[in-house]
């Protein structure tokens, strides 16, 4: 079974909020332009989680580092 990275473990290794990482990820899922696979991967409902190593897990990284 693949690693899953959830958005709590993300939010704590980057030592941000999850409040403020989850706004800034809905915001980056409805620009499907900028960010394809994040897009892609995003399911309405679901909690948010990524296959460790996943290309939309770097865009998740990405969007949520920059400030």
């Amino acid at each position: 079974m693949s690693d899953i990275i959830t958005l709590k473990s993300l939010c704590e290794e980057l030592k941000i909020d999850p409040r403020e990482a989850r706004e800034k990820l809905r915001a980056a899922v409805s620009d499907a332009k900028a960010n394809p696979e994040l897009a892609k991967a995003r399911k309405p409902r679901t909690p948010w989680q990524w296959v460790k190593g996943s290309r939309s897990l770097a865009e998740a990284r990405q969007t949520l580092s920059t400030k």
